[in-house]
């Protein structure tokens, strides 16, 4: 192109220079022919799809070029901004025709002065890790550290190699930590009759950010600790230590979702899943473990919008419409459901209905919960018994519910009368009465906790694992934190924990 280009200029010249020049401009353009691996010279009329094949050679002028077709390419290869000395490092690698599990990682620490590097720190040494995620020990606490990635495809091709480095150094770890003690008894992945299953609300950045958060909320928590980087740190030890086979998440803010949990869950063999609130910048995560399960299919849901168009929620959105105060504020929430359809790798006659929700929040919302829990249980009815008749189900989620709440004893009874309490749990004017009920036989894995949620002016268990009790029963529940762990700095979240929430954790069998 250039050289047409060094052609065309040539022409503009006046008569007098190109007199002068002669016949050297037309030499100048080269001859340029394509060639394939055989040696046999690419016709011109060929499209590009054809004629651009692996280990062609391209002739332009004197010069050779070998072709590769679709070489393994790095697009992104970041580091965490903080780390911390015993907190694995999860990078985020992205790729064109390669796959992170096929790359090459090598990762190097900054030389100390005393190790004979100089002063400035620009000599590395090689660590013996050649690992995707790297552990640094408290011996790399003040050094920074470089990985260089070499993508590859899973067959022997290999494309350039790409290096980033630390954008600071490693620090100092907190110490013991609340998941600890819990990580003893997950050691090992359980085996492929059994599922291990966590459900989490890992407090959003858009809410641990805020003045509101740091002086009301939790003026107990060193500042440092609810900010985000540290966080992501303590919370990617904590899940990968857990080795399990489903992870639901609540509050988990996108960006944290693309740039951090994703990349780090995958190293660990987990994939995962993602669905955003509509109004919020955060929302909800399903991770599944790769080699046990695949996805066979999503049906997540937004709760206000499904009751207004989805013909299943007719019944009840015609009786919601009798209390226009209680419908105006239940189709103002943005709350969600994920629902995913699993299928055991070992076993395919084996599917799984996972669902993850985060219900309103307010204390006074027990009767905008209940029109909320209605609607998941109808959409997965129409999931575990139409779609996929007689799967069994995982539901997991923040339900901002206690034991004895209505949203709590409709999930486990099956039912709920319209003269519960619940229903005006907002004083007289929103009363809303309505009978409700749902067909599922479902039990609260890890029981009723006398806490999940462990924050300053509060505490109660709002967290649970509901199975269906025809189908799974548990294995163990893993033990949550004893009380003078979550105590240690007062409350939760702490510079050991953090979240508000504590994670639950049960190993599910099979009947």
């Amino acid at each position: 192109t250039n050289a047409a280009k060094g052609h065309g200029k040539a022409g503009k010249k006046s008569k007098k220079a190109r007199a002068e020049d002669g016949a050297e401009g037309e030499a100048a353009v080269p001859a340029v022919r394509l060639f394939s691996r055989d040696g046999a010279a690419v016709a011109e009329e060929v499209p590009n799809a054809a004629a651009w094949q692996d280990g062609a050679v391209l002739h332009i002028g004197d010069a050779r070029y070998r072709v590769e077709r679709n070489p393994p390419a790095l697009t992104e290869l970041r580091l965490p901004r903080s780390l911390l000395a015993g907190f694995p490092v999860c990078p985020k690698v992205s790729a064109e025709f390669a796959a992170p599990q096929h790359c090459l990682f090598r990762w190097f620490r900054e030389q100390r002065p005393a190790d004979g590097g100089d002063a400035a720190g620009e000599a590395w040494v090689e660590t013996a890790a050649a690992e995707r995620v790297f552990t640094p020990s408290n011996a790399l606490v003040g050094l920074r550290l470089k990985l260089r990635c070499t993508p590859g495809d899973g067959e022997q091709r290999y494309g350039p190699a790409r290096e980033v480095e630390s954008s600071g150094p490693v620090e100092a770890g907190p110490g013991a930590c609340t998941f600890d003690a819990r990580h003893l008894y997950t050691k090992k992945v359980c085996g492929h009759g059994s599922v291990r299953a966590v459900s989490y609300n890992i407090l959003a950045d858009t809410y641990a950010q805020t003045e509101f958060s740091r002086t009301v909320l939790y003026p107990y928590c060193a500042p440092y600790a609810l900010e985000i980087d540290y966080r992501q740190n303590l919370l990617k030890k904590e899940l990968a230590g857990y080795s399990a086979d489903l992870i639901c998440l609540q509050e988990v803010d996108k960006s944290v979702f693309v740039d951090s949990l994703a990349p780090a869950l995958d190293a660990f063999g987990l994939e995962g899943l993602f669905r955003i609130k509509e109004k919020q910048h955060e929302g909800l995560a399903t991770f599944y473990r790769r080699d046990k399960f695949s996805l066979l299919s999503q049906h997540d849901i937004a709760f206000s919008e499904a009751l207004l168009s989805e013909p299943l929620h007719k019944e009840l959105c015609e009786q919601l419409a009798k209390y226009p105060l209680v419908q105006e504020k239940v189709l103002q929430r943005s709350s969600v459901l994920q629902a995913s359809v699993l299928q055991s790798t070992t076993d395919p006659s084996r599917k799984l209905c996972v669902a993850n929700t985060h219900l309103y929040w307010h204390p006074k919302g027990g009767n905008i919960r209940l029109i909320q829990i209605a609607v998941a249980m109808s959409h997965i009815k129409h999931v575990a018994c139409d779609l996929y008749p007689r799967i069994p189900i995982i539901f997991c989620g923040d339900f901002n519910s206690t034991p004895s709440s209505g949203t709590y004893s409709f999930i486990s009874s099956g039912g709920i009368a319209e003269d519960h309490e619940d229903w005006v749990s907002n004083g007289e004017e929103e009363r809303c009465s309505m009978s409700l009920s749902h067909p599922f036989k479902l039990l609260s894995a890890c029981g009723e906790p006398a806490y999940t949620n462990y924050v300053g002016g509060f505490h109660g268990c709002l967290d649970y694992i509901f199975i269906d009790r025809n189908a799974l029963e548990v294995e163990q529940v893993i033990p949550l934190p004893s009380h003078e762990e979550i105590t240690t700095h007062q409350a939760l979240p702490s510079v050991s924990h953090p979240s508000d929430h504590i994670a639950l954790i049960c190993d599910l069998k099979w009947k």
